[in-house]
């Protein structure tokens, strides 16, 4: 039996690629929860738990090697490239949302703390921006919004993690203010794949597009 076709593709509008406009923002890739070494592999190890297992083999073999890939092409045609960490001012994260402070505290995810920088693969170069949020989504607590308008950006191509929730949180809110977003799949991750994967197929219902590495890097040209 066929699958019906989806509605909501027919009010979707036509993308309109132009690389003079686009930017890369790289979520929450850092040693906290991006790596297996951080605070959340190292509580899961000690709880005897493979619950992460995927997560971070996703991040180990497709999210940091794709993210480096796109990072060098944005370099190559002169676009920005904006890293959001996620993380408190303050040890106990008083300075957080409610929903947050656990989490941020747990993972010692402040400002200062180790747990808190940018891998190390993906360490900030000479020319890149980065912003950081105690929210899911960066526009709720970050000035992110002002920071792409200044650099004349009206379309993102968003990576890291994870995928249902800042990567999507802030992808949603940047396709309310008017940016056409691209989800680049395999340059995302998340703790279960099928959170993955269902993030993908509805955020590309509405709110924008999913590509892959490959494809994004093919459609971006250097800007004439």
């Amino acid at each position: 039996m066929s699958t019906p076709k989806d509605y909501i593709r027919d009010f979707m509008s036509e993308p309109v690629i132009d690389a003079k406009g686009a930017a890369l923002v790289i979520i929450d890739m850092q040693n906290a929860t991006g790596s297996r070494q951080g605070a959340l592999g190292r509580t899961l190890k000690a709880q005897g738990s493979n619950v992460g297992d995927y997560r971070f083999a996703r991040i180990e073999q497709s999210v940091l090697p794709r993210t480096l890939e796109l990072r060098a092409h944005f370099h190559r045609i002169s676009r920005p490239v904006i890293h959001v960490t996620l993380g408190a001012a303050l040890p106990d994260a008083s300075d957080a949302p409610r929903h947050m402070r656990k989490l941020l505290a747990s993972c010692n995810n402040h400002v200062g703390s180790p747990e808190h920088e940018i891998l190390d693969e993906l360490k900030p170069i000479t020319g890149e921006h980065v912003v950081r949020k105690t929210t899911v989504g960066a526009f709720a607590s970050t000035a992110i919004d002002s920071l792409l308008r200044s650099l004349n950006v009206n379309q993102i191509y968003m990576v890291g993690v994870s995928t249902n929730m800042c990567v999507e949180s802030t992808a949603r809110e940047a396709a309310d203010r008017g940016y056409q977003v691209t989800l680049v799949e395999d340059a995302c991750g998340t703790t279960f794949e099928e959170l993955h994967q269902v993030t993908m197929r509805n955020f590309q219902r509405l709110f924008g597009r999913v590509t892959s590495t490959a494809q994004a890097v093919s459609e971006l040209k250097v800007p004439t």
